[in-house]
């Protein structure tokens, strides 16, 4: 699994009610996985195209043929992070695009009627738990939900502990909120309930381009730990994943918001980090076939890029959802993610199983067993009590290996 590339998605929504008031017309053309967006100032130019793991038509009516549902990003996306989950490796799910284009639509859904990827990846986590539960195999289920705001972090389960919670790094484990709240989930109805109270504390306002703007960037960890009793050994191992859903705040121009005062305040600091992170996306992808990789990242530049440093390059299987605006009057801020979202599709990220190493040894050494029972049986040999011998030559006499 390691040196797997990020994996990109881009997503366009239906026109907001601010653009169906300004008579916007439609710039994002999809087929297949490629995304294509026109100029509406430089309509005879030929659009400028871009190629995607996924791109995700959900403009227009829920019931045009082609349009993709909330259910069918999951299944694409979600499922498969889970999946990597439950093999141990660390994940990581990034929500990126201007105020309003829908990211928290994409990420947490609308209602219940329409679940996000958060609430349906929790109820397929819980349901899997279920289904593999045994007297050898048991889970636990820990939470924690943060808001960076203005380069402070804050505790959403825990809001009153105060906004400014410090960012240390382990030498192993690498960054980490200190202080931060781990609260034990039984259920994905439990989950739901911690996130809507986390949901209420985190900050939003208004500004022209979202009535609901999130003007801070959210990062609601899983940590999923597996642990199993081997009866032959009598060893007990722990598998333990940290699985990141992140809800950026949006990519705006301060003009086009209509921010100031404290907004203008908070647009910068969100673009700054922004820029930071695109600074650090770009980075990455010039690094990718250098034989040296000495080049500087630039993570620490601020506190968003600082504790994705895992999930960005890193011990992470990740994939970013890049959401869209269709309307000519975001054409600008519609391009640049795009190229955004471009230039993470080159990076690649060195996951491993966050297992112990004793262990990882015992389930290698296990698996090399296996490995050559099966070349032994390919060459004719039969296994007759822990031993091999000549299959069925009567010629031969019995020859033993040690095994």
């Amino acid at each position: 699994m390691s040196g797997a590339s990020v994996k990109v998605a881009v997503r366009v929504r239906p026109f907001s009610p601010r653009e169906l008031r300004l008579n916007a017309t439609c710039i994002i053309h999809m087929s297949g996985n490629c995304t294509s967006i026109t100029n509406p100032k430089q309509t005879k130019d030929a659009p400028k195209t871009f190629t995607f793991d996924h791109s995700y038509w959900s403009h227009g009516s829920p019931e045009d043929p082609g349009f993709v549902s909330q259910r069918h990003l999951y299944l694409d996306l979600g499922e498969e992070m889970l999946l990597h989950a439950f093999q141990g490796y660390n994940v990581c799910v990034l929500a990126y695009g201007q105020t309003g284009a829908g990211k928290s639509y994409t990420m947490v859904g609308r209602s219940v009627s329409e679940p996000g990827l958060i609430p349906q990846l929790c109820e397929d986590l819980f349901s899997r738990i279920e289904s593999s539960r045994s007297d050898e195999l048991s889970h636990s289920v820990e939470v924690s939900y943060m808001e960076i705001y203005c380069e402070r972090v804050r505790d959403l389960l825990n809001p009153r502990s105060g906004g400014n919670l410090r960012v240390r790094e382990h030498p192993l484990l690498g960054p980490y909120v200190e202080g931060l709240s781990r609260l034990a989930a039984t259920s994905s109805h439990h989950i739901a309930e911690l996130m809507d109270c986390g949901n209420r504390a985190r900050t939003v306002a208004a500004t022209n381009m979202n009535e609901a703007s999130s003007r801070s960037h959210a990062v609601f960890t899983i940590i999923f730990t597996q642990k199993r009793h081997d009866s032959v050994t009598e060893l007990s191992t722990e598998r333990v994943s940290k699985i990141s859903l992140v809800d950026l705040a949006g990519s705006e121009r301060a003009d086009a918001a209509g921010t100031k005062g404290t907004r203008l305040k908070e647009g910068a600091n969100i673009n700054k980090s922004l820029t930071t992170l695109g600074k650090v996306i770009s980075a990455l992808a010039e690094m990718q076939g250098k034989r040296k990789k000495s080049d500087f990242i630039p993570y620490r530049d601020s506190v968003l890029t600082w504790l994705l440093k895992e999930n960005l390059g890193g011990n992470s299987r990740t994939a970013m959802i890049a959401a869209l605006s269709p309307a000519d009057v975001n054409y600008e801020e519609t391009l640049s993610t795009l190229r955004y979202a471009d230039r993470a599709k080159q990076i690649k990220c060195n996951a491993v199983v966050n297992e112990d190493p004793n262990a990882r040894l015992i389930r290698e050494l296990k698996e090399e067993v296996s490995r050559l029972r099966q070349l032994l049986s390919t060459q004719g040999l039969a296994l007759v009590q822990g031993e091999a011998c000549w299959g069925s030559d009567p010629g031969n006499p019995n020859i033993y290996f040690p095994y």
